[in-house]
């Protein structure tokens, strides 16, 4: 098990423009928009201000590449009002920060459409996994796998640069977390198990599920073929386990536990938005993991961050500290 204390948050940082629509219009209709919010997303992003949001007693050390824009400042300001250390988010004259203008229908669902920018070009040599390991920090996080194209690539020897930057992680005694993202790529199944075997806990929806694995699985409660899909990942490499969640279940999955929990259900008049909520769902493992929570406990607070997530009309804006949850 690894040791220290702290949290590397790594990967996608995004500035999101979340326009609320009543409706999602048909091609070539107008639809107008009623509210429009800018905040912070992405994995990295979404997890490092969660888990700061909590007010624990750990360092949450950001890690990725911005442009020098004014999306790139925003993300500086929203991390300093944090409390969020920027030693580790680089800017890049010649680049635009990622963005996204997210179409969200309140007490529905939302549509991305995503600009990559500086995402795109986030690499090993973006990366100082050892100037970050004298901080001593129990976890690494990258978020997310099939969404940074260089750390994405697989080698001819079908392992993928995010396997290399873990496998550093792991030998200077971090435990590796990854997340996946929902993104359409002939690759995806490739890339996923070209990195298992340097995970040690992998989060994922049911749609990533599928496409990680090919196992298709019919709606958010088929738990046949979501304990099937997770048993494939174990088989692919992954080394501890996987959280398995869609909106309805969750499962803990490890070589010894096969674990479901139902996800408590919160009122469609009390969803502003569930733009983030996979995130805080994740950070909240992560910080059982990081405490050595058992399962439950760990499930516990990720149903709690999300439902606390989809009150709010940004990713982040809307989690409590700790000892409000």
């Amino acid at each position: 098990m690894a040791g220290g204390r702290g949290v590397i948050c790594a990967g996608n940082w995004i500035v999101d423009i979340i326009h609320d629509i009543p409706e999602w219009p048909a091609k070539s209709d107008l639809v107008v928009i009623t509210g429009q919010t800018v905040g912070v997303g992405g994995g990295a992003a979404n997890v490092a201000f969660d888990l700061a949001a909590l007010k624990s007693d750990y360092p949450v050390l950001p890690v990725g590449l911005l442009g020098q824009d004014e999306h790139g400042e925003t993300v500086l300001q929203h991390c300093r009002a944090a409390g969020l250390s920027v030693d580790y988010l680089q800017s890049v004259r010649e680049l635009r920060t990622a963005h996204t203008h997210v179409m969200n229908v309140p007490g529905d669902s939302r549509t991305f459409f995503y600009h990559p920018g500086a995402n795109s070009h986030l690499g090993v040599d973006n990366l100082p996994i050892g100037a970050m390991a004298a901080h001593g920090p129990r976890i690494f996080y990258l978020g997310y796998l099939n969404l940074l194209p260089r750390l994405d690539a697989v080698g001819p020897d079908g392992r993928t640069g995010a396997a290399g930057i873990l496998a550093q992680a792991r030998r200077l005694g971090m435990l590796t977390c990854v997340d996946l993202v929902s993104s359409l790529n002939d690759s995806y199944r490739e890339i996923v198990f070209g990195t298992l075997p340097e995970i040690d806990w992998l989060f994922l929806n049911e749609t990533e599920a599928a496409r990680a694995t090919g196992v298709p699985l019919e709606g958010e409660a088929d738990r046949e073929n979501m304990a099937l899909a997770a048993t494939r990942l174990l088989e692919g490499g992954l080394r501890q386990g996987c959280i398995l969640h869609t909106p309805r279940l969750s499962l803990w999955k490890t070589a010894d536990q096969e674990l479901w929990f139902d996800v408590p259900q919160l009122p469609r008049s009390q969803i502003i938005s569930p733009v983030g909520a996979g995130d805080a769902f994740a950070a909240g493992i992560l910080h059982g993991l990081h405490e050595s929570w058992p399962a439950h406990e760990c499930v516990q607070l990720g149903n709690k961050m999300a439902a606390a997530c989809l009150r709010s009309p940004t990713a982040t804006g809307g989690i409590p500290a700790l000892n409000q949850l």
